[in-house]
């Protein structure tokens, strides 16, 4: 059901003008967007954006919608290098007014249920949690069950985590910065023994760090039915 969903939504194109732009860190920026009243996403989607304001090649690309379904914008944060694709660099280019087309959302990268859930992620592999984490927070704990955060970052940038930490104080959310694999399976395993396969794995980052923790946490007997991911590519 949900492939005939995504395959619907993908069809459901519109324009959203561009209210500001941000600089998060040295090379990590959001992109803030208007957001038609009649637009709505589960929160952990992603739409397909493309650039219209000039031609290049490959003007879509997926982005995580970073904003929860409650908040009245539409943001997206990428990072961008010294050396950026045209694509990236086209979406520097933007100025408040100007417009982005974006087709969705699609995916189904949400909590679905009351199950204990461990949310993992690998630098701006944040921010579809910040999106699930914001929406938590907009409808009030209802369960009272506490969302567990890992956060893996090797260079300790850690996008967002003002944010995480204001939210931590606000809903059932415990998080811990990491910046080692050690530490990363040491969090994990803590998790493992509470809730074994009656929790629930959400990865999203990098596809190499998806993978691998993906096949860590089947190598530990997590079944691939608990596993949820998000795989982020570079362009």
């Amino acid at each position: 059901m949900s492939f005939f969903q995504d395959m619907f939504a993908v069809f459901k194109k519109r324009e959203l003008p561009l209210m500001e732009s941000r600089k998060e860190l040295e090379d990590v920026y959001s992109f803030l967007f208007e957001k038609d009243k009649d637009l709505t996403w589960k929160a952990g989607q992603y739409g397909l954006f493309s650039i219209t304001h000039k031609t290049i090649k490959n003007p879509t690309k997926p982005f995580s919608l970073a904003a929860a379904p409650a908040e009245n914008i539409v943001k997206i944060t990428t990072r961008i290098c010294e050396s950026p694709s045209d694509f990236k660099k086209a979406l520097l280019e933007l100025k408040p007014g100007m417009k982005i087309k974006m087709s969705g959302p699609v995916g189904s990268f949400n909590l679905q249920d009351n199950s204990p859930s461990l949310l993992i992620a690998g630098g701006i592999g944040i921010t579809p949690f910040l999106s699930i984490l914001k929406q938590l927070e907009a409808e009030g704990s209802k369960d009272g069950k506490q969302q567990k955060l890992l956060y893996l970052d090797g260079n300790k940038a850690y996008i967002y985590k003002d944010e995480l930490d204001k939210l931590a104080n606000h809903i059932s959310l415990n998080v811990a910065y990491l910046d080692s694999w050690d530490d990363l399976h040491e969090e994990i395993e803590r998790f493992k023994a509470l809730h074994n396969n009656n929790g629930k794995y959400f990865i999203a980052g990098p596809k190499s760090l998806v993978d691998s923790v993906s096949s860590y946490l089947q190598n530990q007997n997590i079944s691939k039915r608990n596993i949820k991911k998000d795989a982020f590519f570079g362009y």
